[in-house]
């Protein structure tokens, strides 16, 4: 965040100041830039921790705050929507999550907030198409996996027909039919995942190499390595609790909980890995002061449902 500011508000200072000389243009900008970082920082951080124990009025008026500090900065703009979002404030929430999503068109979380918002509200997406660039190759592939996680499966195989991403259209596109099969037919068994997981040996690489970084709580190396194969297999509930799991451990544990409970959508019939993701579901409210939903996870855990 410091780096965001740091050119408008040197150049803001140096302005201000154009009478003093060079040296104490400098000095007076870091001055300025540090309190005005703080400033952001403590309504930013506070407002997650309001947002954590569910009260969103004072977590929308804190990151209204932050958006008046930094108006261009999209954390800011999805944090807003997800208050929003959580306060049944739709028409606010949707404002907030599309300028999100302008910022940052492939962030699949901006997105999968922006689709949640409109499906709340009973809108089609198609109401926001020419509000987003729909073009991008990337915001069609994370909008084919959002409407695969939501259940919408008619409209997921509509937007694959307009991705040329070969392995994940083959992919989703055999999960998708699975799933309207589902009825009809036994649902697919964790040594049918380990099955092709085999088959791709990518993936078998990538989990492989996280499973030596999470032996060793490498959690800052587990971030980045988890991050790569979750935007390159949107479809593996593993690397959701891989990623989920760094960011709890690195200090963001509002954004791991999202990550976490987002696996759990693409969890077929793996019973430890699911418990794994309860656990640290648990850990992540524990640590933003959600007692009650920590405790609920962890009885998921303990009850075995």
């Amino acid at each position: 965040m410091k780096k965001k500011l740091l050119v408008g508000m040197v150049l803001g200072a140096s302005t201000l100041m154009s009478y003093s000389t060079y040296a104490q243009e400098e000095e007076s900008a870091e001055v300025y830039l540090e309190e005005y970082t703080d400033e952001f920082q403590e309504n930013f951080f506070e407002g997650l921790k309001q947002k954590g124990i569910q009260n969103y009025d004072r977590a929308i008026d804190l990151f209204l705050k932050c958006k008046q500090l930094e108006p261009d900065n999209s954390v800011v703009d999805y944090e807003l929507a997800k208050a929003y979002l959580q306060d049944k404030k739709y028409i606010q929430a949707q404002q907030y999550a599309v300028e999100a999503l302008l910022s940052e068109p492939t962030d699949y979380w901006y997105l999968d907030n922006l689709l949640t918002i409109l499906d709340k509200q009973g809108s089609p997406w198609t109401s926001i198409k020419e509000q987003i660039p729909y073009e991008n190759d990337k915001l069609r592939e994370n909008m084919a996996v959002s409407f695969f996680k939501m259940k919408k499966y008619e409209e997921a195989l509509a937007v694959l027909k307009e991705i040329d991403n070969a392995p994940l259209t083959s992919e989703l596109t055999r999960k998708i039919n699975d799933s309207l099969q589902k009825s009809t037919q036994e649902p697919t068994t964790p040594m049918e995942e380990k099955h092709i997981a085999d088959r791709n040996d990518p993936v078998t690489a990538l989990r492989t190499q996280i499973e030596e970084l999470l032996s060793r709580s490498d959690y800052e190396g587990m971030l980045a390595v988890s991050k790569e194969a979750l935007d390159s297999y949107p479809l593996q509930p593993y690397f959701y609790f891989a990623y989920g799991t760094a960011l709890n451990n690195t200090g963001d544990s509002n954004k791991a909980i999202e990550v976490l409970e987002s696996g759990l959508d693409y969890l077929l019939d793996d019973g430890p890995l699911e418990s794994s993701i309860f656990r640290e579901l648990s850990k992540a409210y524990t640590k933003i002061g959600n007692t009650q939903k920590a405790n609920e996870y962890l009885n998921k855990i303990n009850s075995g449902l």
